[in-house]
């Protein structure tokens, strides 16, 4: 099954610069709650629990980036998530921004499970990594 994970986002004054667009690095702001949003209701995964209970996090290591049109103030930006290739241990994800059908952002993070003492890559828990490949896009790898 491929699923893509979907949320909605409006576009507020704290997103804007005195243009009222959005100011780039809030983009990547979204991207992050969009990964958070992800792991709460699509993996049923707690992001905060994770983060604070079982002493892993999924760091981004990677990033990139592509703006395609300018969102303003008051947009309602529908965010989607897919995974593009799962790893033992990383996750690279495909997340865009759209308002109506006009693809607005496009950025491609890459994030890798670790254990928060160590800071070491350590493999996705199974039943996590079941629930990732529920989203792979239909282009998408697992790793050999």
């Amino acid at each position: 099954m491929n699923e893509i994970f979907q949320h909605r986002i409006k576009v507020l004054f704290q997103h804007c610069d005195p243009a009222g667009i959005v100011f780039y690095p809030r983009y990547f702001e979204m991207v992050n709650q969009t990964v958070e949003e992800w792991h709460d209701s699509g993996l049923h995964h707690s992001f905060s629990k994770m983060h604070m209970e079982s002493g892993h996090g999924v760091p981004t290591v990677s990033i990139g980036a592509e703006f395609t049109a300018p969102s303003k103030m008051g947009d309602v930006l529908t965010w989607s998530l897919s995974v593009l290739r799962l790893g033992r241990t990383s996750a690279h994800l495909s997340v865009k921004a759209r308002c109506g059908d006009q693809l607005r952002m496009t950025a491609t993070p890459v994030l890798v499970y670790v254990h928060m003492g160590s800071g070491r890559p350590v493999p996705w828990p199974e039943d996590i990594r079941s629930r990732m490949s529920n989203y792979l896009d239909a282009g998408a790898k697992l790793p050999d």
